[in-house]
């Protein structure tokens, strides 16, 4: 599939997504966001659609093209857009997420800068490449966790979350006592996220990190994080 073909996948999506726009749905979804990007107004179950569709009339044959209908997606001026993207690299990533796109990933985290494009940036792309080739990229994460992109460090706090009993253990703790000093909301809110996930498979772990750590955590990242265990 060569540079035209990737054009008409782009192309076909922001059709789809014209077709579909509701302006009266557009409005609030911009404000729920607190973004100046404008929407269509497709909400989540219509770009499901729109990925079976594409899927079903094109495929992609190679990382190169994955690559680049992501990042001709992204480019377009509208949050679906992205949202597509997104969807489109999660469709794909079996086949076409291996280690170079890792630096896409960076980008598009520290140009998104907002969770509705983030979190599924690094829980469900990022994540996957640190879980298959944790010798390379677990040291990657060891830098994301200190960098001064906030967005970057949430990155590395949620990335782990779908890691469950394959999770570095030592490295999730490590990342979250290196962060529990922070005050921003989205970082605490990280904490508590993914040792709240993490309980769910090793609850006697995370109850005896919270309560070793209760003074240092902030109330939010305690009460996420112990959110399901018996803790008075």
């Amino acid at each position: 599939m060569g540079h035209n073909a990737t054009n008409v996948i782009v192309q076909y999506v922001q059709q789809r997504l014209r077709q579909l726009a509701d302006p009266d749905k557009a409005v609030p979804m911009q404000a729920y966001m607190k973004t100046d990007m404008p929407f269509y107004g497709v909400q989540k179950p219509l770009r499901v659609t729109i990925v079976r569709e594409v899927n079903k009339e094109f495929g992609i044959d190679a990382a190169k093209q994955y690559r680049a209908v992501i990042e001709g997606l992204w480019a377009l001026p509208h949050r679906e857009e992205r949202y597509m993207a997104i969807q489109l690299a999660v469709h794909w990533k079996d086949q076409f997420n291996g280690p170079a796109m890792l630096p896409v990933w960076k980008r598009l985290i520290k140009d998104g800068a907002w969770w509705d494009l983030v979190d599924d940036l690094a829980i469900r792309l990022v994540g996957p490449l640190v879980l298959e080739y944790r010798e390379r990229f677990g040291p990657v994460m060891d830098k994301w966790i200190d960098d001064r992109d906030m967005w970057i460090r949430r990155s590395a706090l949620i990335a782990p979350i779908l890691h469950k009993n394959a999770t570095d253990e030592q490295q999730l703790f490590d990342h979250c006592r290196r962060r529990m000093h922070e005050t921003e909301f989205f970082i605490r809110k990280a904490i508590g996220w993914t040792l709240r996930e993490y309980a769910k498979t090793k609850p006697a772990a995370v109850k005896r990190f919270a309560l070793k750590h209760r003074a240092e955590l902030s109330g939010l990242s305690f009460r996420e994080a112990t959110k399901h265990l018996d803790i008075q």
